[in-house]
């Protein structure tokens, strides 16, 4: 007796069937699963929502401006200026961020090595950290005048507590069986330091380092917010002043940007001179 004919439909479907029972994979799967596309989508259909919604309720555009709105005046701003800014706010970020990197790191080392240091000091530095920069920037500036070293200082105040604490964190989660090792070894302190326990903390300052870099950028406009004649935290609250929202706006996406840029750099050098600290792709 002859089984009845299975028809294309049918047939199709039994070899789209995973034989484990799992759902078939489509394409738009496979699409949502490239690095940064779904990211994207999200994004433009955001902005997509965000610009109907404007023009749908007639929000003024001192309260929300449309993304049209914001575009058009990023664009009216010219290159040059937005680029004077964006060299202000990036200066005193770096600057910040690399004097940050020059403090913590040893510092943390030295927490490390010595228990009494690290039960006088680090209360010390819960306290800095506790205090409001916006409430001290004042007084910084007061102290140190005007140019880049007060809002170099404020970025550093904002930046170096996340490496201390992340950076002492890895030097001490190192195995203290190989400590041990070392020390039957003979094995001075500096190559303790910089052979076992740097090593093993590398992927604990690296989360930290890209934790800062953003901090640097949010330290930067504080200062400039406080005293500063250019940079975006500056363009933003003089935009904001004279109630142009949509450039202030415009600003505060080129912040983002910039954030975001860093942030990626970071994640780069880590990629190419500390692939092994990185955590194994699953």
């Amino acid at each position: 007796m002859s089984s009845p004919p299975i028809s294309a439909t049918s047939s199709s479907s039994v070899r789209q069937r995973d034989p484990m029972g799992k759902k078939p994979d489509w394409p738009w799967r496979r699409l949502t699963d490239l690095p940064g596309l779904a990211a994207l989508f999200s994004g433009i259909a955001a902005l997509l929502l965000w610009e109907a919604a404007v023009r749908l309720f007639a929000i003024p555009s001192y309260l929300l401006p449309a993304p049209s709105a914001i575009f058009d005046a990023f664009s009216a701003i010219e290159a040059s200026r937005w680029m004077g800014h964006v060299w202000a706010t990036l200066r005193v970020a770096l600057m910040g961020y690399a004097l940050s990197i020059i403090i913590a790191i040893p510092l943390a080392i030295l927490l490390i090595r010595s228990p009494f240091l690290s039960k006088t000091l680090y209360p010390l530095l819960v306290v800095v950290q506790s205090t409001p920069v916006v409430a001290v920037a004042p007084i910084i500036i007061v102290v140190l005048g005007a140019g880049d070293a007060p809002r170099v200082v404020i970025t550093c105040l904002i930046t170096f507590f996340p490496l201390v604490v992340s950076t002492a964190t890895g030097l001490a989660a190192t195995p203290p069986e190989l400590i041990e090792l070392s020390r039957s070894l003979r094995a001075p302190a500096f190559r303790e330091m910089t052979q076992i326990r740097l090593p093993f903390a590398v992927p604990y300052i690296f989360s930290a380092l890209k934790i800062s870099i953003t901090l640097a950028v949010i330290g930067a406009v504080v200062a400039e917010f406080c005293a500063s004649e250019a940079g975006i935290g500056y363009f933003i609250q003089f935009s904001t002043s004279l109630f142009k929202l949509p450039q202030a706006w415009a600003g505060l996406i080129v912040l983002a940007a910039m954030s975001l840029i860093l942030f990626q750099l970071v994640v780069l050098v880590q990629r190419l001179f500390f692939p092994w600290s990185l955590p194994k792709q699953t």
